[in-house]
């Protein structure tokens, strides 16, 4: 095999190598995403904030910049899904986190429902995350 032989095969494996790269990172999908809560116990009352961050599951990294469209907090751990609260976003305090005030009204288990887009992907991050509001 020529110098010039190995070069061109060298170059066609490299070339093949970034394909299969590039391919993978293109391939991110909205279940590499998900919301967790900053804290699983808040304090009862009007005024409540709860904070969550956004991750992506495959980096760890917070995604900041999603636009979440979608909210609603009921008491549905607790059984009573019909008891939902009033639930308004909140300004971030750190890129990636996204809070929201609501009126915890009873002590008991609640889920938060949220649905967001997110930059540069397709489809629509749908999570429900259950805390306790405590007295």
């Amino acid at each position: 095999m020529t110098t010039s032989s190995m070069k061109r095969a060298a170059a066609a494996v490299l070339a093949a190598a970034l394909s299969v790269t590039a391919f993978s990172a293109a391939k991110a999908d909205i279940t590499d995403y998900e919301f967790r809560l900053v804290q699983t116990e808040i304090k009862q009352g009007n005024g409540a904030i709860v904070a969550v961050r956004l991750i992506d599951k495959q980096s760890g990294k917070a995604v900041p910049d999603a636009v979440i469209f979608a909210t609603r907090i009921d008491m549905a751990p607790d059984g009573m899904e019909t008891m939902a609260a009033p639930i308004e976003a909140l300004p971030s305090t750190e890129p990636g986190v996204y809070r929201f005030k609501t009126n915890l009204t009873m002590a008991g288990g609640w889920r938060l429902s949220l649905g967001a887009k997110i930059q540069g992907e397709t489809g629509t991050l749908q999570n429900k995350l259950v805390l306790k509001a405590t007295p």
